[in-house]
C-alpha cells in the first residue's frame, strides 16, 4: 500500500514538473521520511541494536529502491546531492552541537591524548591509506587517477564517524574512553578536512622539498587560525552579551544571537579558507563555557535542546539521503561491466582503513599511558580494542568529501570517478551497517556493564560539585544542588580528593581571575534585580 501511495506521488510530481510543484512534492515525500525514521529509531531504542543513523539508511535504501521501481530506473533520490546544502546548512548544527555538549573537564584533562589521536593518529591514517591505495589501484587500472586524487583518498577515509559507539558507551561508567571517543571524533573530521583542503590547493603533480614543507606549513596554519577564530566568535558573544543583557527585554533576542552567531563563526572560517569544522567546534566549547551562561534561565533550556534538535534532524537527513544515493543508476552504471573490481576495490580501502587504525591506535596509546601516573587515566588494552573499533566506521563526511573530489558538475561518467564515489558508497555503507550492528554486543564482551546498574534512560548517579568527570551537563547543573549524591568508589574518591597541578589547573585560575570577569560564565552572570537566573547563581556559589 505504501509504495502504491509513492508511485502515485512520483507520477503526480512528474506531471506537474511544468508547474514547479515536483520540488514541494520531493520535500513532502522527504520529510515523512525523517518523521518515520524518528518513529522507527523511538521504537528500536530500547534494544540499542539500531540507532538513528542505521535505521535512516535503511529507509533510504529501501526509498530509493521504490523510486527505482516506480520511475523505470531513472533515478533512486527525491533531492539532487548538493555540496552546499551538506556543508553550509546540515555540517554546522552538527559539529556545533558536539562542541556545545562536550564535558569540557574531561576533554581538556585529555586534551593532549585526545590530540594526539585526532591530529597525529589522523596524519598516520592518511599516510597508510595514501600509500596502499597508490600501491594496489594503480595495479588494478581502475582509472586515469593523479597524485592529489590518491591522497585525496587517504583524507576522505581517515575522516570517522563514531556515532554509534558513542551511543553504546556509557559515559558514567567510563568517562575517559567516553571523552577519548568523542573528542578524537571531532578532531579527527577537522584534521581529514584541512588535509583535503590542503591537498587541493597545491600542485601535487610537481611535489618538492618546497612544497612538501608549504603543505605542512599551510596545515598548521589551518589548524591554528581556525582554532583561533572559533575563540574569538564565541568570547565576542560571550562578551556582547554580558554587556548588554539582552534578557532583561527579551529572551528572543539572545537566543537568536547565539545560534546566529555561531553560524557566522562557520561562515567566516569558509569566507576565509580556513577549516569551518574547528572553527564552530571551538566556537562551541566556548560559547558553552561563557556565553551560554550569561543568558537568562529560559534562554539557557532553549538553546541547549534547540542545537541539540538542529543536530539531530541533520544527522537523520544525511544518513537517509545517502541510504537513498546509492543506488543512484548513473554512478553505478559506468562501472556495472566490472562488478568485481568494485568489489575489490571497496574490500582494498576496508582493509587499509582497518590497518591504518591499527597504526595508530595501539602505539599512540601506549605512548599516552607513559604520561599518566593514576592507573585510571591509563588507557588499558580493552578500552584501546574499543577506541580502534569505534573509528572504523565512515560516514558523511567521507561521502561529501568523496563527492567534492570525484564529481564534477554533478557528473560521475569518468571511470575512476564513478569508481571511487560507489566505492565510498559502498564502505560507508557497510561500516554503518555492519560495523554498528557489531558494536553492542562488542563493547558488552570488552567493557560489561556493572550487574547492580538499573536499566533507565536517566543516569543512575547524578553529576554533583565534587566528581569534575563529566561537566557541563546543562540539564543538570541547574539542579545539581537538589540532588542527592552517591557514594562514590573509594579509589575514585581518593584520587579526586588529590590536588594536581596540572594544565587544567592553571587554566582554571587564569579563567576565574582574567577571563571570567570580563566575558562572564558561571558565578560571573551580570546582576539585574528579579531575575530568575540570580536566584540559581546564589545556590551554585
Amino acid at each position: 500500500m505504501a509504495i502504491g501511495i509513492l508511485s502515485t506521488l512520483l507520477a503526480k510530481s512528474e506531471t506537474i514538473l511544468g508547474s514547479g510543484h515536483s520540488s514541494v512534492v520531493s520535500m513532502n515525500l522527504f520529510v515523512a521520511l525523517l518523521c518515520g525514521c524518528i518513529v522507527i529509531g523511538h521504537l528500536l531504542e530500547e534494544s540499542r541494536w539500531m540507532n538513528e543513523s542505521i535505521t535512516a539508511l535503511a529507509i533510504g535504501l529501501c526509498t530509493g529502491i521504490v523510486i527505482l521501481l516506480t520511475t523505470g530506473g531513472k533515478s533512486s533520490h527525491l533531492l539532487v546531492f548538493s555540496e552546499d546544502l551538506f556543508f553550509n546548512y546540515l555540517l554546522p548544527p552538527i559539529i556545533f552541537n558536539a562542541g556545545f555538549q562536550v564535558k569540557k573537564k574531561q576533554f581538556f584533562r585529555n586534551f593532549m591524548t585526545i590530540m594526539l589521536f585526532g591530529s597525529v593518529g589522523t596524519l598516520i591514517s592518511f599516510a597508510i591509506i595514501s600509500l596502499g591505495a597508490i600501491h594496489f589501484f594503480k595495479k588494478m587500472s581502475i582509472g586515469n587517477l593523479k597524485i592529489g586524487d590518491y591522497l585525496a583518498i587517504g583524507a576522505i577515509f581517515s575522516a570517522t564517524d563514531s556515532v554509534c559507539t558513542l551511543q553504546v558507551l556509557n559515559q558514567d561508567d567510563t568517562p575517559l574512553l567516553y571523552s577519548l571517543v568523542f573528542g578524537e571524533g571531532v578532531v579527527n573530521d577537522a584534521t581529514a578536512v584541512v588535509l583535503f583542503k590542503a591537498i587541493q590547493s597545491f600542485d601535487l603533480p610537481h611535489i618538492n622539498t618546497t612544497i612538501a614543507l608549504q603543505f605542512v606549513g599551510n596545515f598548521l596554519y589551518l589548524f591554528i587560525s581556525s582554532t583561533l577564530l572559533g575563540v574569538l566568535a564565541g568570547l565576542l558573544s560571550a562578551y556582547i552579551i554580558k554587556k548588554l543583557y539582552f534578557g532583561r527585554h527579551s529572551t528572543d533576542r539572545e537566543v537568536a544571537l547565539m545560534i546566529l552567531m555561531a553560524y557566522l563563526s562557520y561562515m567566516l572560517a569558509e569566507f576565509f579558507y580556513l577549516s569551518a569544522i574547528l572553527t564552530v567546534f571551538f566556537c562551541g566549547i566556548v560559547m558553552s563555557h561563557y556565553t551560554w551562561h550569561n543568558v537568562t534561565e529560559s534562554s539557557r533550556v532553549t538553546t541547549k535542546h534547540a542545537f541539540a534538535t538542529l543536530s539531530f534532524v541533520a544527522e537523520i537527513f544525511i544518513f537517509l539521503y545517502v541510504g537513498m544515493d546509492a543506488l543512484d543508476i548513473e554512478k553505478w552504471r559506468v562501472v556495472s561491466d566490472s562488478p568485481g573490481k568494485s568489489v575489490g576495490v571497496s574490500a582494498i580501502l576496508l582493509g587499509l582503513i582497518l590497518v591504518g587504525r591499527a597504526a595508530f591506535v595501539f602505539p599512540l596509546s601506549s605512548i599516552s599511558n607513559l604520561t599518566k601516573k593514576a592507573p585510571c587515566d591509563k588507557i588499558d588494552f580493552k578500552q584501546q580494542v574499543t577506541i580502534w573499533w569505534a573509528g572504523l566506521m565512515r560516514g558523511a563526511v567521507s561521502m561529501a568529501l568523496a563527492y567534492n573530489q570525484f564529481t564534477s558538475l554533478g557528473h560521475t561518467q569518468l571511470r575512476g570517478n564513478a569508481m571511487m564515489i560507489t566505492s565510498t558508497i559502498t564502505v560507508v555503507l557497510f561500516s554503518t551497517v555492519v560495523f554498528g550492528l557489531m558494536t553492542k554486543p562488542l563493547i558488552r564482551i570488552l567493557l560489561p556493564s556493572p550487574k547492580n546498574r538499573m536499566l533507565s534512560s536517566e543516569p543512575s548517579t547524578p553529576k554533583s560539585l565534587t566528581v569534575p568527570l563529566l561537566t557541563n551537563g546543562h540539564d543538570l547543573e541547574a539542579y545539581e544542588s537538589d540532588r542527592n549524591l552517591i557514594t562514590r568508589p573509594t579509589s575514585l574518591r581518593m584520587f579526586l580528593s588529590t590536588p594536581s597541578n596540572t594544565v587544567h589547573y592553571y587554566w582554571r585560575k587564569f579563567d576565574n581571575a582574567f577571563m571570567r570577569p570580563v566575558f562572564g560564565g558561571r558565578g560571573f552572570v551580570p546582576f539585574v534585580p528579579g531575575s530568575p537566573i540570580e536566584q540559581n547563581d546564589q545556590q551554585w556559589q
